[in-house]
C-alpha cells in the first residue's frame, strides 16, 4: 500500500496511450527529407522507369499474369494516393521553410540596425576627432611655428641670421 502512495515531489510517469504519438519536429524533418526528393530527377527517373514497367507488364504479359487490365485504374489509383499525400508533404515543408525565412529575415534586419548603428557611431566618433584635430598642433604647424620664431630672434639680434650660420 506504502508503493501505491501518490507522491507530490515527483513527477508523474507517462501514461500509456492507445492513441498515435509523434513528434512534430521529426514528423517535419520527415517530410521536407520526402519534399526534397519528390523535386529531383531521381525520383522522376524511377516514377518514369515503375510506370512504364507497370504498362508494359500489363500490356505484353499473358492475361493471367495481368493484374491492371488497359484503363489501368489500378495504377491511376496508385498515381492519385501519391499525389494526396505529396501535395500536403511538399506543403508542410514550404510552410518550415518560410518559417525559418522568417526568422533569418528577422534576424538579417536586427544585425543591419546593429551594423546602421555602430556605422554611425563610428562616423560621429571620426567627426569628433576632425573636430579635435583641428585644435591640436601638427608637426608642419610646428615646424612653421619655429622657422617664424628662429627669423624673429635673428632680427633681434639674438640668433645670427641664417645665412651667417650657413656660413659657419
Amino acid at each position: 500500500m506504502a508503493g501505491d502512495r501518490v507522491r507530490l515531489d515527483q513527477p508523474k510517469g507517462r501514461r500509456r496511450s492507445w492513441r498515435p504519438s509523434w513528434d512534430p519536429e521529426e514528423f517535419g524533418h520527415a517530410s521536407e527529407r520526402i519534399a526534397r526528393f519528390i523535386g529531383t530527377g531521381r525520383f522522376l527517373i524511377w516514377m518514369t522507369a515503375f510506370i512504364t514497367v507497370w504498362v508494359l507488364w500489363n500490356t505484353t504479359v499473358p492475361e493471367g499474369l495481368r493484374f491492371d487490365e488497359f484503363p489501368f485504374i489500378f495504377l491511376t489509383l496508385m498515381l492519385s494516393l501519391q499525389a494526396s499525400y505529396a501535395a500536403p508533404l511538399i506543403l508542410l515543408a514550404q510552410n518550415r521553410q518560410d518559417d525559418r525565412d522568417r526568422v533569418n529575415l528577422e534576424q538579417d534586419r536586427k544585425q543591419n540596425e546593429r551594423s546602421i548603428a555602430d556605422t554611425e557611431y563610428l562616423t560621429r566618433e571620426v567627426a569628433a576627432l576632425r573636430a579635435g584635430l583641428g585644435e591640436v598642433a601638427t608637426r608642419d604647424w610646428i615646424r612653421s611655428e619655429f622657422e617664424d620664431l628662429v627669423r624673429e630672434l635673428a632680427e633681434r639680434g639674438v640668433f645670427p641670421p641664417e645665412s651667417e650660420e650657413r656660413d659657419r
